[in-house]
């Protein structure tokens, strides 16, 4: 019984039919998923409440807008007005922040560990501009924790994970080394190709069958142990 972390791999495995191609004796579980189905409704609400302000541009990525709060989603906050934006980028809403000085321009920064090195950025470059109308509600999340929390429970039946490669993109791997020697599971750093998930789960079960636990790397093109550095350093700053 595996289980990929990442949302992105679990729509390629289903695209391409990989789930339904292995053998039987392998169990694929989908894992945390993405940020946007593990946001708290209380912060969708919050987004919401904020979004109905008049003096308010609030900004988002588009895989939010439909996400519903315990009464609406900001899609129809838009509908009766609201000036909701769909970005492609938090340095877009930054943008937008130069261009109306006299609107409270508000970005809804959230994501795993990926996403956080751009939404540092947005905010570091708005104190470079010296802008005070420009700001986030943050939701950021981290996967080392909630892999804990699912090895930890007395019924999980997670033999081993394939790790998010973007997310190692940024962090590295190195936090994963620790979890692997606690539980002894195997950990599979894996792209999103569906041949790097295939490759990831060959690795994968050929750990479980060889008694291995650890971190291995498939995604090597991509992934270093340390990750990105200058990303981590922003992200701290």
């Amino acid at each position: 019984t595996l289980m990929e972390v990442c949302g992105g791999q679990t729509h390629t495995l289903i695209k391409f039919g990989i789930d339904a191609m292995l053998p039987k004796q392998v169990t694929l579980v989908h894992g945390p998923g993405c940020p946007v189905c593990v946001t708290p409704l209380e912060l969708i609400d919050k987004a919401i409440a904020i979004a109905r302000r008049p003096e308010v541009i609030f900004t988002s990525f588009g895989d939010m807008l439909r996400v519903p709060g315990s009464q609406t989603d900001l899609l129809s906050v838009k509908a009766g007005g609201g000036d909701v934006r769909m970005v492609y980028s938090p340095l877009d809403a930054v943008k937008l922040a130069q261009k109306h000085l006299d609107r409270q321009v508000v970005f809804f920064a959230v994501g795993f560990e990926t996403t956080a090195p751009a939404n540092a950025m947005a905010v570091w470059q708005a104190k470079q501009l010296g802008l005070d109308n420009f700001s986030i509600l943050c939701s950021h999340v981290l996967v080392p924790p909630a892999m804990e929390a699912i090895l930890g429970s007395p019924d999980s039946l997670v033999q081993g994970f394939l790790a998010a490669g973007h997310v190692c993109a940024i962090m590295g791997y190195w936090e994963y080394e620790p979890i692997a020697a606690r539980y002894r599971v195997p950990v599979v750093v894996t792209g999103f190709e569906p041949l790097d998930l295939l490759q990831g789960i060959y690795m994968t079960l050929r750990a479980l069958e060889e008694g291995r636990w650890g971190v291995e790397n498939q995604y090597s093109r991509a992934v270093t142990r340390d990750g990105n550095q200058a990303a981590q350093r922003l992200v701290g700053q």
